[in-house]
């Protein structure tokens, strides 16, 4: 069979003697080397011995087999490798339903409720084809595709994609972006240590083969020439307008159409003029910056984590750290070796979810599985994928009923609080002081929580670190004084205090419908329907809009994926009715922004004890994240609901 004819996630024909393959599978996932085995042979008995992962754990990979059980299953597995191998590597007839089913209660180590098989069915692309590409493009007319220009703004991982299904739809679209090439906040955010916290072999789209991976959760420079390589496969630059700012749009009610105001790498600006747009411009880029008295006189260096100055020398020097989320949490431990002194200034704790493999390679029989091993590479994707699919909200759920003293919502919450405390405890070595200043005293969960294999708890117990939890009073030319009067000098200062995650669409000013400001309209409570439409501003739509961030399960890519989908529906409605715009129906979009306010007062991240959170805005209310499973959100996005919308 030619290649371009085979199953891309059938694995590629390999000869590979016998002992490579031996130490291949000394690396790999035992459970997902069983699945592919099944594949391989077309024989499910793989899966039904008593060879089998005893726990579904997120980045447990192994499913907590002995080692006793992983070995004797690398000895079963062995010699039919190479039985395959010297065949050809010609696959048996796929399995049936019912044993892929089979299959997934295997990794997921208990039955697969029945509504969420399609879910899992269509991110494991089994067939090989991409379920969600567009075929519609013959349908409409060529003039009316031709007249029917979308502009995307922003060409992140959501960007990209929306420009990947247009081109498939053969509707002329451009892309702009304010930086120099594809990525978003992985373009942006080039700091010491920068990472992704979602599994890499999922955090990608789910129709790309996952072989190229180096580490189970990547650093920047990987994800962002993934982006690009993405970009270049599909052959998506010709669309793209880099160092291109969007500074604002309006709706003309006459035509139907949007004008877009740009201004160009130059400096000269131009209007563009667009059918649709579909913003991608993230929540998570633009900068916000502490309001610290004194910061302008400051002599030294300064500047935020996601535009840290490279040009900078850190080394030797003392460097004040200002911020411990996310950025912080990663910047600590990759510097601290290096400096001179680092002093690391955090206004909340942060909890820790251990993670032995955050900062671990993967392993060359990984990758060689991966690559060769028959659907290896979909399954280690569900392995990864089920255990963080947010499948319920009941550990998120505050129960009324339960009194945590501020410190949990619920009795599963309570307890997963004792373990990350123990582990916590575990890592400090009995040092009273830090553990009163690293342990929080808010719920698990209600803020971002951090991934970690024990490298930021250890960064605080060198030497050389100090973590400071006194409020800044100001600024000073020389260093940082906090409001107990104690000053700390300082060569460099970081900014990691995050971004302006509530400022959706931030800073453009777009005007829609009858000359409604969109930024006078969503005020400090942003909705959109399902996070995507938003009334009084036809044919916009919104990827990572309000309310659909991730703090419970998947990633952002899955996220988009699910938008993109929709978008791309709505458009083919749009194109094939006649008619010239569509938007929500008021009432839809406040029913549903209702519910929504009704379901997230409800969750974890709401909980009164969170003083300081980018999730809430000003007044302490949620408009960021969703409450909803993943599932549900899935299945509402699926199919796009004509009679939701106003059409004209």
């Amino acid at each position: 069979m030619p290649d371009s004819d085979r199953n891309p996630h059938a694995g590629r024909p390999f000869t590979d003697d016998d002992a490579t393959i031996a130490a291949a599978l000394e690396d790999l996932s035992v459970p997902t080397l069983l699945c592919s085995m099944v594949h391989m042979t077309g024989d499910p008995a793989w899966i039904r011995s008593e060879l089998r992962p005893h726990v579904s754990m997120l980045n447990d990979y192994q499913g907590s087999m002995t080692e006793a059980e992983m070995a004797e299953a690398r000895r079963r597995a062995l010699p039919a490798i190479i039985a395959f191998r010297d065949g050809g590597c010609v696959l048996p007839p796929p399995p049936s339903d019912d044993v892929i089913r089979e299959m997934m209660a295997f990794l997921a180590t208990a039955p697969v409720d029945d509504a969420v098989v399609p879910m899992f069915l269509e991110d494991l692309h089994l067939d090989g084809a991409d379920a969600r590409t567009i075929t519609w493009g013959d349908e409409i007319p060529a003039a009316v595709r031709d007249d029917s220009h979308v502009i995307v703004i922003g060409c992140g991982e959501s960007g990209l994609l929306a420009g990947l299904r247009l081109a498939q739809a053969r509707i002329p679209f451009t892309i702009i972006d304010k930086n120099g090439g594809p990525g978003g906040t992985w373009w942006e955010n080039r700091y010491p240590g920068a990472r992704v916290d979602i599994g890499s072999h999922f955090y990608c789209y789910s129709f790309e083969p996952a072989d190229h991976w180096t580490e189970y959760f990547s650093q920047h420079p990987e994800l962002r020439a993934y982006f690009e390589r993405v970009m270049h496969a599909h052959d998506l630059e010709p669309h793209c307008r880099w160092n291109t700012r969007v500074d604002a749009m309006r709706f003309d009610e006459s035509t139907g159409r949007w004008a877009v105001d740009v201004t160009n790498p130059d400096g000269s600006t131009e209007q563009l003029d667009a059918r649709a747009v579909i913003s991608a411009v993230g929540a998570l880029n633009t900068p916000r910056m502490p309001d610290i008295p004194g910061m302008d006189t400051f002599e030294g260096p300064s500047f935020h984590s996601s535009r840290w100055d490279h040009s900078v020398d850190y080394r030797g020097k003392k460097v004040a750290l200002v911020g411990a989320g996310a950025s912080g949490f990663q910047i600590a431990p990759t510097i601290a070796d290096d400096v001179d002194q680092l002093t690391v200034y955090q206004r909340t704790a942060q909890w820790v979810l251990p993670n032995p493999n955050y900062h671990r390679r993967v392993p060359d029989g990984e990758r060689w599985a991966i690559r060769h091993l028959p659907f290896y590479g979909r399954w280690f994707r569900f392995l990864t994928f089920y255990p963080g699919a947010g499948l319920a909200m009941d550990r998120s759920r505050i129960d009324p009923e339960f009194d945590g003293g501020g410190h949990a919502v619920n009795a599963a919450n309570a307890a997963a609080r004792d373990v990350f405390v123990e582990v916590m405890r575990a890592q400090l070595g009995g040092d009273a002081e830090l553990e009163a200043k690293v342990i929080p005293d808010y719920p698990v969960s209600a803020k971002r929580m951090l991934q970690d294999n024990g490298s930021w708890l250890a960064c605080l117990r060198k030497d050389n670190v100090e973590l400071v939890r006194t409020p800044i009073r100001e600024i000073v030319a020389d260093g940082v004084v906090t409001v107990d009067g104690t000053f700390r000098p300082a060569d460099i200062i970081c900014y990691a205090t995050g971004f302006r995650h509530n400022d959706f669409l931030w800073p453009m000013h777009i005007v829609g419908r009858g000359g409604t400001v969109l930024r006078d309209q969503w005020g400090i409570e942003p909705t959109a329907y399902l996070g995507i439409t938003v009334k009084n501003f036809p044919n916009l739509f919104c990827l990572y809009g309000p309310g659909t961030n991730l703090a419970h399960g998947a990633s952002l890519i899955f996220q988009s994926e699910c938008q993109v989908d929709y978008i791309m529906q709505a458009l083919h409605e749009l194109l094939v009715s006649g008619h010239r715009t569509v938007e929500p129906r008021p009432e839809v979009q406040d029913e549903y922004a209702d519910r929504y306010q009704r379901e997230i007062s409800q969750m974890v991240w709401a909980h009164e004890s969170v003083k300081h959170s980018h999730f809430k805005n000003p007044e302490g209310k949620i408009f960021t994240i969703s409450p909803w499973p993943i599932p549900t959100y899935w299945t509402w996005t699926k199919t796009f609901e004509p009679k939701d919308y106003v059409w004209d």
